[in-house]
């Protein structure tokens, strides 16, 4: 079978103008409309402007609370000679209530003395005063609201005062959505057979697209069969407004997107110079765009926000709402293709009145980041990339007042910075965002000043102590506290029942065993290097010693999902996953924090939550830790 190759790699510019000016050929953004009931309407966009059918309101009626007169009658009223009103001369009336014609203004009640049926007052009245006029707020026929308008809580209630129905909106564009692979499956478990893969990406592609205005219709799975697929694509073209095609359209052997466009109508670009999302297929079915979007759901979301954003906004009407772009400078140096248009995601947070931009993860699969994600930059085809410290404008998905109260942890990981970081969002509103890159990377951090606090478990080789020897190596001239977070064991993670029989560190060195170790600088890393050393065990009789993760949850899902057969690893991740653990060591594991870049205020915050009954009761209950230091300050340096 002959497979599909890219014809081109097109500029993002160059794509997307090339697709709306055909779409434009095409008669596609001639909006279609609808009548709906007024009460239905909040959100809609008017097709046409909306007129008022009542005067609001269409009757005199009382500003106050009090008594309404006419005017003349009150003329010679003052402090030093009152009149008084004999019933008749006035009635009493509420706000809102209706002022009869023989009436020409009202007197607050605050101002008025009642003796018996009468009413004594000490201030002359004005004509029309305290009174609404007919039409103070909307004469009949008064445009309410214009053409192309977001209608919002505040016009449904002033269209339900101006006694209007209904309203003529935009019809909402309906796009189709066609999940395609052998396999997918549309729910997980977590006993899922290798090979099978949960269809997540049609979820966030219809959350999308209901966030810019369409409403959407799923189909079903289509396996990798171009038969199947030509039938999800007659099933939906004539009824949408836009087709979605996700995954098929690389260079696979089971890859028929392309072709597929190409029987019903046709493909007008296929590769785009982006990264992620380089396959992406824009074509045109029944005058009408489709696009194949590339499998991985970061290159599907991208894909997405560059070309159905537009062309769904510009289907409604109306303008897409202006990005936040902040300026910040990258944390680290970023390599990039010269000749893509390359997209990074990434955290952000304010340390010493600046921004930093942390890159997440680029891999295209990697659906985290697109949830963990403060926004994105772009590095422009024609760069090599970004150096440390280099300005990038980030366009935000999320408040400023959030970014703002961020505070940073760069370094090791462990599972009781989730309990942290759950329990400062909830009861503080402060996001701690958790960037996982080893110890010595942490301590990196800090040197440069990119991060507020680190955590850090480094076994000094020649002391047996933790930490203190490194910050004083790597971080002379700064000030900064050493906090003890937990003690916690470090072992062997194996399967369920350890089939292997591993026993020690000399087992690992077997051929039938398959290891996976931490990272370079990453402190359970040294720690085994230690011990190896202590046992005189060469590395290199170690089947994956240079194999790494970043994180103990990721060596202990390995293990679990056979991908290796153990890994060195805290106690906590392999009860997490309900593997068995060989002991083998205890660790401090501390937390390094510059008070120079934590405000005193947070810096209380963060402390008093790691001395809180919650925190220690979670941590307890999770198990494998000791927190008989948890809190203390174990060294300081200012």
């Amino acid at each position: 079978m002959q497979r599909n190759i890219y014809i081109e790699n097109m500029p993002l510019e160059q794509a997307r103008q090339i697709y709306i000016d055909r779409l434009k050929e095409c008669g596609y953004f001639k909006m279609e409309s609808e009548v709906i009931d007024v009460l239905e309407s909040q959100g809609r966009i008017t097709r046409s402007a909306v007129f008022a059918r009542r005067s609001s309101p269409h009757y005199a009626a009382a500003a106050m609370d009090g008594i309404a007169v006419k005017a003349s009658s009150t003329f010679d009223a003052s402090e030093i000679t009152p009149v008084t009103l004999p019933p008749g001369t006035f009635i009493e009336v509420d706000t809102g209530d209706y002022v009869p014609r023989e009436f020409d203004a009202v007197i607050m009640i605050e101002d008025v003395n009642f003796i018996d049926s009468a009413a004594r007052i000490i201030k002359a009245a004005v004509p029309w005063q305290h009174i609404r006029s007919v039409g103070e707020d909307l004469v009949a026929h008064d445009m309410v609201i214009p053409s192309s308008y977001q209608i919002g809580p505040y016009e449904v209630a002033s269209l339900c005062t101006a006694a209007v129905p209904s309203v003529e909106v935009v019809k909402k564009p309906l796009v189709a959505i066609i999940p395609t692979g052998t396999e997918l499956i549309d729910e997980g478990s977590d006993d899922m057979s290798p090979g099978e893969i949960v269809e997540s990406n049609s979820r966030m592609l219809s959350g999308l697209s209901q966030e810019w205005g369409a409403v959407t219709y799923r189909h079903k799975i289509v396996p990798d069969d171009k038969n199947l697929l030509r039938q999800a694509v007659e099933e939906v073209k004539d009824k949408a407004d836009m087709i979605i095609i996700c995954s098929g359209s690389s260079a696979g052997r089971e890859d028929y997107t392309s072709s597929i466009i190409e029987e019903f109508g046709e493909v007008l670009v296929h590769g785009i110079a982006t990264r992620p999302g380089k396959p992406a297929i824009l074509g045109v079915i029944n005058n009408k765009p489709v696009i194949g979007v590339p499998g991985y759901p970061i290159s599907a979301g991208l894909i997405f926000n560059l070309f159905a954003r537009p062309v769904l906004y510009m289907k409604q009407g109306i303008t897409p709402p202006q990005a936040d772009i902040l300026e910040c400078n990258v944390s680290r140096k970023i390599a990039s293709s010269m000749g893509v248009d390359e997209y990074i995601y990434t955290n952000i947070a304010k340390i010493d009145n600046h921004y930093i931009a942390y890159p997440l993860n680029r891999g295209a699969g990697i659906t985290t980041s697109l949830v963990k994600a403060d926004g994105a930059f772009c590095i422009k085809r024609g760069n090599e990339g970004l150096e440390a410290g280099e300005p990038c404008k980030v366009e935000l998905n999320r408040p400023r007042n959030v970014i703002d109260n961020t505070i940073v942890m760069i370094g090791s990981h462990d599972m009781t910075v989730d309990f942290l970081v759950d329990i400062l969002q909830r009861q503080y509103g402060i996001r701690l965002v958790s960037t996982n890159v080893g110890s010595m990377g942490g301590i990196m951090a800090l040197r440069r000043a990119e991060t507020h606090f680190s955590g850090i478990h480094l076994l000094d080789y020649e002391t047996g102590d933790y930490n203190t020897s490194y910050l004083e190596k790597y971080l002379p001239g700064k000030n900064y506290i050493l906090i003890n977070l937990v003690i916690r064991k470090q072992g062997l993670i194996v399967k369920k029942g350890n089939p292997l029989e591993i026993e020690s560190l000399q087992n690992v060195t077997r051929e039938d065993v398959r290891f996976i170790n931490r990272q370079k600088g990453a402190g359970t890393r040294i720690l085994f290097d230690y011990l190896l050393s202590r046992d005189e065990i060469s590395s290199v009789s170690i089947n994956g010693y240079n194999r790494e993760e970043y994180t103990h949850l990721a060596v202990a899902a390995a293990v679990k999902n056979d991908a290796c057969d153990c890994g060195l690893g805290i106690y906590a991740s392999a009860r997490a996953l309900d593997l068995d653990f060989i002991p083998i060591a205890e660790e401090r594991y501390d937390l390094c924090i510059l008070p120079d870049m934590l405000d005193k205020n947070r810096m209380e915050i963060l402390l008093n939550t790691i001395k809180s009954s919650e925190f220690k009761n979670r941590v307890n209950a999770f198990g494998g830790y000791d927190l008989k230091l948890s809190g203390q300050v174990v060294y300081k340096n200012f």
